[in-house]
């Protein structure tokens, strides 16, 4: 996950968005609550202003990757490290 939408996302799960950074494990069950809240709330339309031109389609009319549906594989991670009390940390 790169750019606008992996910065969007960390803030909202509470994290300034910048670039490198890290959440600990303790923090990690309020971060993931925060984000599931803030998906639930955000409309598929203005999801997708967090996302690029280019990453809106790729211009032959495709429909665009929600942000809910980009957001999947961090809410994997993060129940993973969850699980394992571990850290997660961003370059």
């Amino acid at each position: 996950m790169f750019g606008t939408v992996a910065k969007s996302l960390l803030k909202m799960m509470g994290q300034s968005g910048n670039v490198p950074g890290a959440i600990m494990a303790g923090d990690l069950g309020h971060a993931r609550a925060a984000l599931g809240e803030k998906l639930e709330k955000v409309e598929p339309e203005s999801a997708l202003d967090v996302a690029s031109e280019n990453d809106r389609s790729d211009g032959d009319g495709e429909t665009p990757v929600s942000l809910s549906k980009r957001a999947l594989p961090l809410l994997e991670m993060l129940d993973s490290a969850i699980e394992n009390g571990d850290n997660i940390m961003w370059e």
